[in-house]
């Protein structure tokens, strides 16, 4: 999710377009792009509000990746020059010492195009921004960071299923995580209809094929199901109503409102979820869609913590792995932010 892109009033009105990350350099365990998998180098930056941050923050917690790779959490009400560190002292991120993650960026590429977005890797040592490739950060942290797991991790990217998984993922995007953008940032009637029927196309397609699985492959946890749940666990809160995505709500779909509690409430997932910074961020900051700002107060978010009932259809959620322990005081979600 971008920051300083033609400024925020500009949502709604220039046309929508998911543009490709800029900084694709990736972290491996050859250092093969000159970024080698290393405990304590680099900075993890999200918003707790950005959809594809959280793919990157529930990964990290799930493979126990915390004391590897620290994480900086920004302000979800961005303002025109970028992500602000404005939830920490001094309105400075105490480790890279930036007030905007845009400086970041200008130490690795001055008039770099694109915006600056979330999630974020930046090399603490120089201060420089490695990477902001949204769609890989994740998976390698699954697969190249392996040496810096958890005991007990499950794997997010099993081999064996990663061609199902990919053909299960590009849908999810093209249809559910970046459809309900193209739906709320329509410029005309046509436009958001066209992307709206295929968000809700989509999901009744993915509610079929969760109607008799736990999880969207296999029998565990995948990196499928984490990009999954978090456009679901922001679709009654901002993208019904903000979005206009809303033939129905997800507590209307009783296999994927039931599917997203199940996550929710596994170790990993909601405890990692700030309701209070989405609903801000997406309220506040695209104000070329809701220019008064007014945050609404529902929805009524009571029924996350209550029985799903998947349990019935078997399956284990992080394999022959374990849960992830106590989330760790510094990184748990304020209280206003959960039900």
């Amino acid at each position: 999710m971008s920051g300083g892109d033609d400024g925020n009033s500009g949502y709604g009105h220039r046309r929508f377009r998911r543009s490709r990350s800029h900084f694709r350099d990736r972290i491996t365990a050859d250092g093969r792009d000159g970024w080698p998998v290393t405990a304590d180098r680099y900075r993890l930056v999200v918003s707790r509000a950005c959809p594809w941050a959280s793919r990157a923050v529930i990964s990290r917690r799930l493979l126990g990746l915390e004391d590897a790779l620290s994480m900086g959490i920004a302000d979800p009400v961005q303002d025109d020059r970028s992500w602000r560190f404005t939830l920490d002292p001094d309105d400075r991120d105490p480790v890279l010492g930036i007030r905007f993650l845009g400086e970041a960026y200008d130490r690795r590429e001055a008039g770099h195009p694109g915006g600056v977005s979330v999630p974020a890797i930046v090399d603490v040592p120089s201060g420089r921004l490695v990477t902001n490739d949204y769609q890989r950060i994740t998976l390698d942290l699954a697969t190249e960071w392996r040496a810096l797991h958890r005991p007990g991790a499950p794997d997010l990217y099993p081999e064996k299923l990663r061609a199902e998984i990919d053909t299960v993922m590009a849908e999810v995007y093209e249809d559910v995580n970046n459809g309900v953008y193209r739906a709320g940032f329509a410029r005309g009637q046509e436009e958001y209809e066209e992307a709206c029927a295929a968000v809700f196309r989509r999901l009744e397609l993915l509610s079929a094929r969760l109607a008799g699985q736990r999880y969207l492959v296999g029998d565990t946890i995948t990196e499928a199901d984490v990009r999954l749940f978090t456009t679901l666990v922001r679709f009654d809160a901002v993208y019904h109503g903000h979005f206009k995505c809303n033939r129905w709500k997800l507590t209307e779909d009783q296999v994927l409102w039931a599917y997203a509690r199940d996550l929710y409430q596994t170790p990993g997932f909601g405890d990692t979820v700030d309701f209070d910074h989405i609903k801000r961020h997406y309220y506040q900051v695209h104000t070329g869609i809701n220019p008064t700002r007014i945050v609404p107060v529902g929805p009524d978010l009571a029924g996350w913590p209550t029985p799903h009932g998947r349990e019935r259809l078997g399956g284990r959620p992080f394999g022959n792995g374990t849960a992830p322990g106590p989330v760790r005081a510094e990184e748990e979600v304020p209280a206003r932010g959960r039900p």
